[in-house]
């Protein structure tokens, strides 16, 4: 039966994937005009616009497009980036790693904050830890990442000088100083994320200890510790995961945002010089390598209920 549920996820996540692919080559065809003419502008004469829709196969009939668009997706090859004349996949294959980094992060430090929090909000439901994170919560919603970001810059970059904001440092080059340079950005972007998951779990949590099986494992001697953590917690983290990966793309956008307020060298600055240049092919590789990062997450999301839901495992 399990191996029955994981082709059934897989085959969703490539049809999903098949999907994204066929939205974005119909998105950049059915925009009304001549790309061609949009990219080089009204002055362009009528040989170069031939030559870049030529170049871009716009010349071809739709179905040799998509034909072309297939095959060149299916061996990652999306193409030369009108813009930096470079292959698209070497462009965003230099920058991706910062941003899933970045994103990653984020989501990791959701989780992490989020659940002591919201079991204490809701261990402590009418007290004053709950008012003090229900105000947090509110604040976290609230602020706009970006201005999260800058406050950020100058409390702990400027002020504090705790943390380097100049530069990023690969990976390859220092890993901690790596880590240590995402850290206020992945702060930034977490922030309305984990106030979303606080107040989501501290929902759930209190509708777990009104049901009838609390109460029985009160009745059975069961100490709260076990109550709240074994039996509660895991109820209630089911719809948080689903919030979760929901959530992925939200936070992956986030960190396109936030790496223009750090200046960080990931795809967000490289999205948006794209769009500036009306650089199609760019676009379109980011958009699809961006979507199946969110797919392959959520592919994930639905995995982890097989741990945490044992009616699942039955079907």
């Amino acid at each position: 039966m399990d191996y029955i549920y994981l082709t059934r996820r897989i085959m969703t996540l490539l049809l999903t994937v098949v999907f994204v692919i066929l939205l974005t080559f119909s998105a950049f065809r059915i925009i009304p005009g001549n790309p061609a003419l949009a990219i080089l502008g009204t002055e362009a004469t009528p040989e170069q616009v031939e030559a870049l829709q030529a170049k871009l196969g716009a010349d071809l009939p739709l179905f040799e497009q998509l034909a072309r668009w297939l095959k060149g997706v299916a061996v990652l090859d999306f193409g030369e980036s009108l813009r930096f004349a470079t292959p698209v996949l070497d462009l965003i294959g230099g920058r991706i790693p910062v941003t899933l980094s970045l994103a990653l992060m984020s989501l990791a430090m959701t989780v992490v904050v989020s659940i002591p929090l919201g079991i204490a909000a809701a261990r402590a439901r009418g007290k004053a830890a709950d008012l003090i994170v229900s105000i947090g919560t509110q604040l976290g919603l609230a602020v706009p990442s970006f201005w999260s970001g800058i406050v950020l810059i100058l409390l702990f970059g400027l002020t504090l000088k705790w943390v380097s904001v100049s530069r990023f440092v690969p990976w390859s080059e220092d890993p901690w100083l790596a880590f240590k340079s995402l850290l206020l950005p992945a702060v930034a972007v977490a922030i309305p994320q984990i106030a979303i998951v606080v107040r989501y779990l501290r929902t759930t949590m209190l509708e777990q200890l009104g049901l009838d099986y609390v109460r029985t494992a009160y009745s059975k001697g069961l100490t709260e510790f076990t109550i709240h953590y074994k039996h509660v917690l895991k109820n209630a983290l089911i719809p948080v995961i689903t919030v979760v990966g929901m959530n992925f793309g939200e936070i992956l956008a986030g960190s396109l945002v936030i790496e223009q307020v750090f200046t960080l060298p990931g795809v967000g600055r490289l999205l948006i010089s794209a769009i500036g240049n009306r650089d199609y092919p760019l676009i379109q590789g980011m958009v699809v390598l961006i979507a199946f990062a969110v797919i392959s997450i959520n592919f994930l999301v639905d995995l982890s209920y097989r741990w945490l839901d044992p009616k699942i495992r039955l079907k």
